[in-house]
């Protein structure tokens, strides 16, 4: 067995694995891998395509999920003493918590996998799937140039992670003081998308938006980029706010047929962690 938490605990070579893996998910090869099996997943409310594909995805494979809230994990009994018990009755482990070092201590106590679902650092199973996604429109996804809009937050963080990992260029289009570490930045989006091809972006909180206003991809930027380049915002993405209302009903935009990636990607994550010796 073997933990997700960041996507550097992947090789690149592993990456390439878990999406052959779901490769042959689609052929119907690991019908049942999961038959007799319970994956206990704890999530907040507000969690929709994650939920939904990880809940599906175990259905899928013959499984049985059990979900708690996230905020379950934070009650006053000790880490330890949880996994005690889950170590009991667990197969695998789902967590989507703000405090990626909680999970770190589950993953410390427990003798299952345990599979980051996202945190406030990072959310590995969401880029592998866009990495997925992109291998299937691209000859050699890794030659691309990528650039992240948005601050240095989960998803920022998550592709610095990818880009490490698989040696792919990536930078940073942000307003001044929300640069990621040990990433070249541009603070004028009309600069930063030239000579791109992936484009990527996170929402913003209301009150950082004057501070993005250089940010805003409007479908005329998209013009600016390579050709045959595409824009993936993180869902959820607003209209009007990250990316103009055009850009999304482009042909630039790949965000909804990416996302159903999740769900195959998602289970042959639970898969590969499975297997490992």
């Amino acid at each position: 067995m073997k933990d997700l938490i960041r996507l550097t605990d992947l090789r690149s070579s592993e990456v390439y694995e878990i999406f052959n893996i779901a490769d042959e998910i689609n052929t119907g090869k690991y019908s049942g891998f999961l038959n007799g099996k319970s994956v206990i997943l704890f999530f907040p409310a507000s969690s929709i395509r994650t939920r939904v594909t990880f809940e599906k995805g175990i259905y899928l494979l013959g499984g049985q999920s059990i979900l708690f809230s996230s905020d379950t994990l934070d009650k006053k009994e000790d880490v330890r003493d949880v996994c005690g018990y889950l170590n009991n009755w667990a197969d695998t482990i789902i967590v989507r918590h703000k405090d990626i070092q909680l999970i770190e201590k589950l993953a410390k106590y427990l003798k299952v996998p345990v599979i980051n679902a996202m945190t406030d650092i990072n959310h590995p199973c969401e880029i592998l799937a866009d990495m997925y996604s992109l291998s299937k429109i691209r000859d050699n996804f890794i030659d691309d140039k990528y650039l992240f809009c948005g601050k240095s937050g989960n998803i920022g963080l998550a592709w610095k992670e990818a880009s490490k990992v698989m040696g792919f260029d990536l930078t940073q289009c942000c307003g001044v003081g929300y640069e990621m570490d040990d990433v070249d930045v541009y603070h004028d989006i009309k600069s930063a998308v030239k000579g791109k091809d992936i484009i990527c972006t996170d929402s913003l909180p209301a009150e950082l938006l004057n501070d993005f206003r250089k940010c805003y991809i409007t479908k005329e930027v998209m013009d600016m980029a390579n050709k045959n380049a595409v824009l993936n915002p993180c869902p959820p993405f607003y209209r009007g706010e990250e990316v103009s209302d055009d850009v999304i009903q482009s042909e630039y935009f790949v965000g909804y047929e990416f996302k159903k990636n999740l769900l195959v990607v998602q289970q042959a994550i639970i898969i590969w962690c499975m297997m490992q010796g």
